[in-house]
């Protein structure tokens, strides 16, 4: 089944798949304050990144929340980050409270390398946490850290997933890189942790951890897309090693609002995935697209055949 051609048919789209609705694992609610030192980042990302990033979704809180309204996404992990110390315990404070007030959000949290990290993040799970966002490449920070041990341990023992953005995409860090977060794991092997987007660029060893790590997923957002040429760094054996095996370890994720495309361009890239190959098809679209990420969330359901 072919993917929306824009964000007006994906709703449709969606009713076509018999899908209730989008389970978006990997998007981002900020403070206002926050969101606009964010923006102004992308603002200079010919300066930061060598490329232009046109922000598609730069409008207020509550016209962002519209549009996911009519998406129809009906689940969202609301994901925030720190970039220094003592902002984290904060930013989860602001985010279980936006959680509370907004449809369809699930409450979530972050962590930066600190002593208070385990006191914060053990509060974060306690007040229900579904979701932690950890942000190796903003955060400038070693994933590796004495001061996070206990914390992934935290996270491990509660089964929340993690969104770790540990790859060197869109540009390398010191702490980046996927062989660095395999330590983290060779820890903590029970982590349930989500390489937010596909790891990029190192998609197949993001694929090798999969295969190795019972509960180690890979989020969707921005691979394959035409940005960047985003669609060059897939694996030649990237469709025929998901219909092996790993499709149902695929979440989806938009990393809507700073995207610099459509939303619907992200379902369109993996609809065709699930074209490619005959084992995979519409079963494929509606694991990736709602019953993976919902499970991880922690309601887990499926949607009959």
């Amino acid at each position: 089944m072919p993917g929306p051609g824009t964000d007006e048919d994906v709703a449709p789209w969606l009713a076509g798949l018999g899908l209730p609705g989008l389970v978006d694992i990997h998007l981002h609610f900020l403070p206002e304050s926050v969101q606009r030192k964010v923006w102004a980042f992308f603002d200079r990302a010919a300066r930061e990144y060598g490329t232009e990033w046109p922000v598609h979704y730069r409008l207020p809180e509550a016209e962002r929340l519209e549009i996911l309204r009519r998406l129809n996404v009906i689940t969202f992990a609301p994901l925030v980050y720190p970039h220094k110390p003592d902002m984290a315990a904060w930013l989860n404070d602001w985010v279980i409270g936006f959680a509370a007030r907004t449809p369809g959000a699930v409450p979530t949290a972050t962590l930066y390398p600190e002593p208070t990290a385990v006191s914060y993040v053990d509060e974060a799970l306690r007040r229900g946490a579904r979701c932690v966002k950890v942000h190796v490449q903003v955060g400038a920070f070693d994933p590796r850290s004495s001061l996070l041990d206990k914390a992934w341990g935290l996270i491990a023992d509660a089964g929340v997933p993690v969104v770790v953005h540990c790859g060197h995409g869109p540009v390398r860090g010191e702490f980046t890189g996927l062989n660095v977060f395999a330590e983290v794991l060779a820890r903590h092997p029970r982590l349930v942790a989500v390489l937010a987007h596909g790891g990029m660029p190192e998609l197949d060893l993001a694929l090798d951890l999969a295969e190795h790590y019972p509960n180690v997923h890979l989020d969707t957002a921005m691979v394959g897309v035409s940005f960047n040429n985003s669609a060059a760094l897939l694996p030649p054996d990237w469709v025929p090693r998901l219909a092996a095996g790993l499709g149902e370890r695929i979440v989806f994720g938009s990393d809507f609002p700073s995207i610099p495309h459509p939303y619907a361009e992200q379902l369109a890239v993996i609809a065709g995935w699930a074209e490619a190959d005959e084992r995979l098809g519409r079963p494929f679209l509606r694991a990736v697209l709602h019953d993976n990420p919902l499970r991880l969330l922690g309601r887990g359901v499926s949607v009959d055949e």
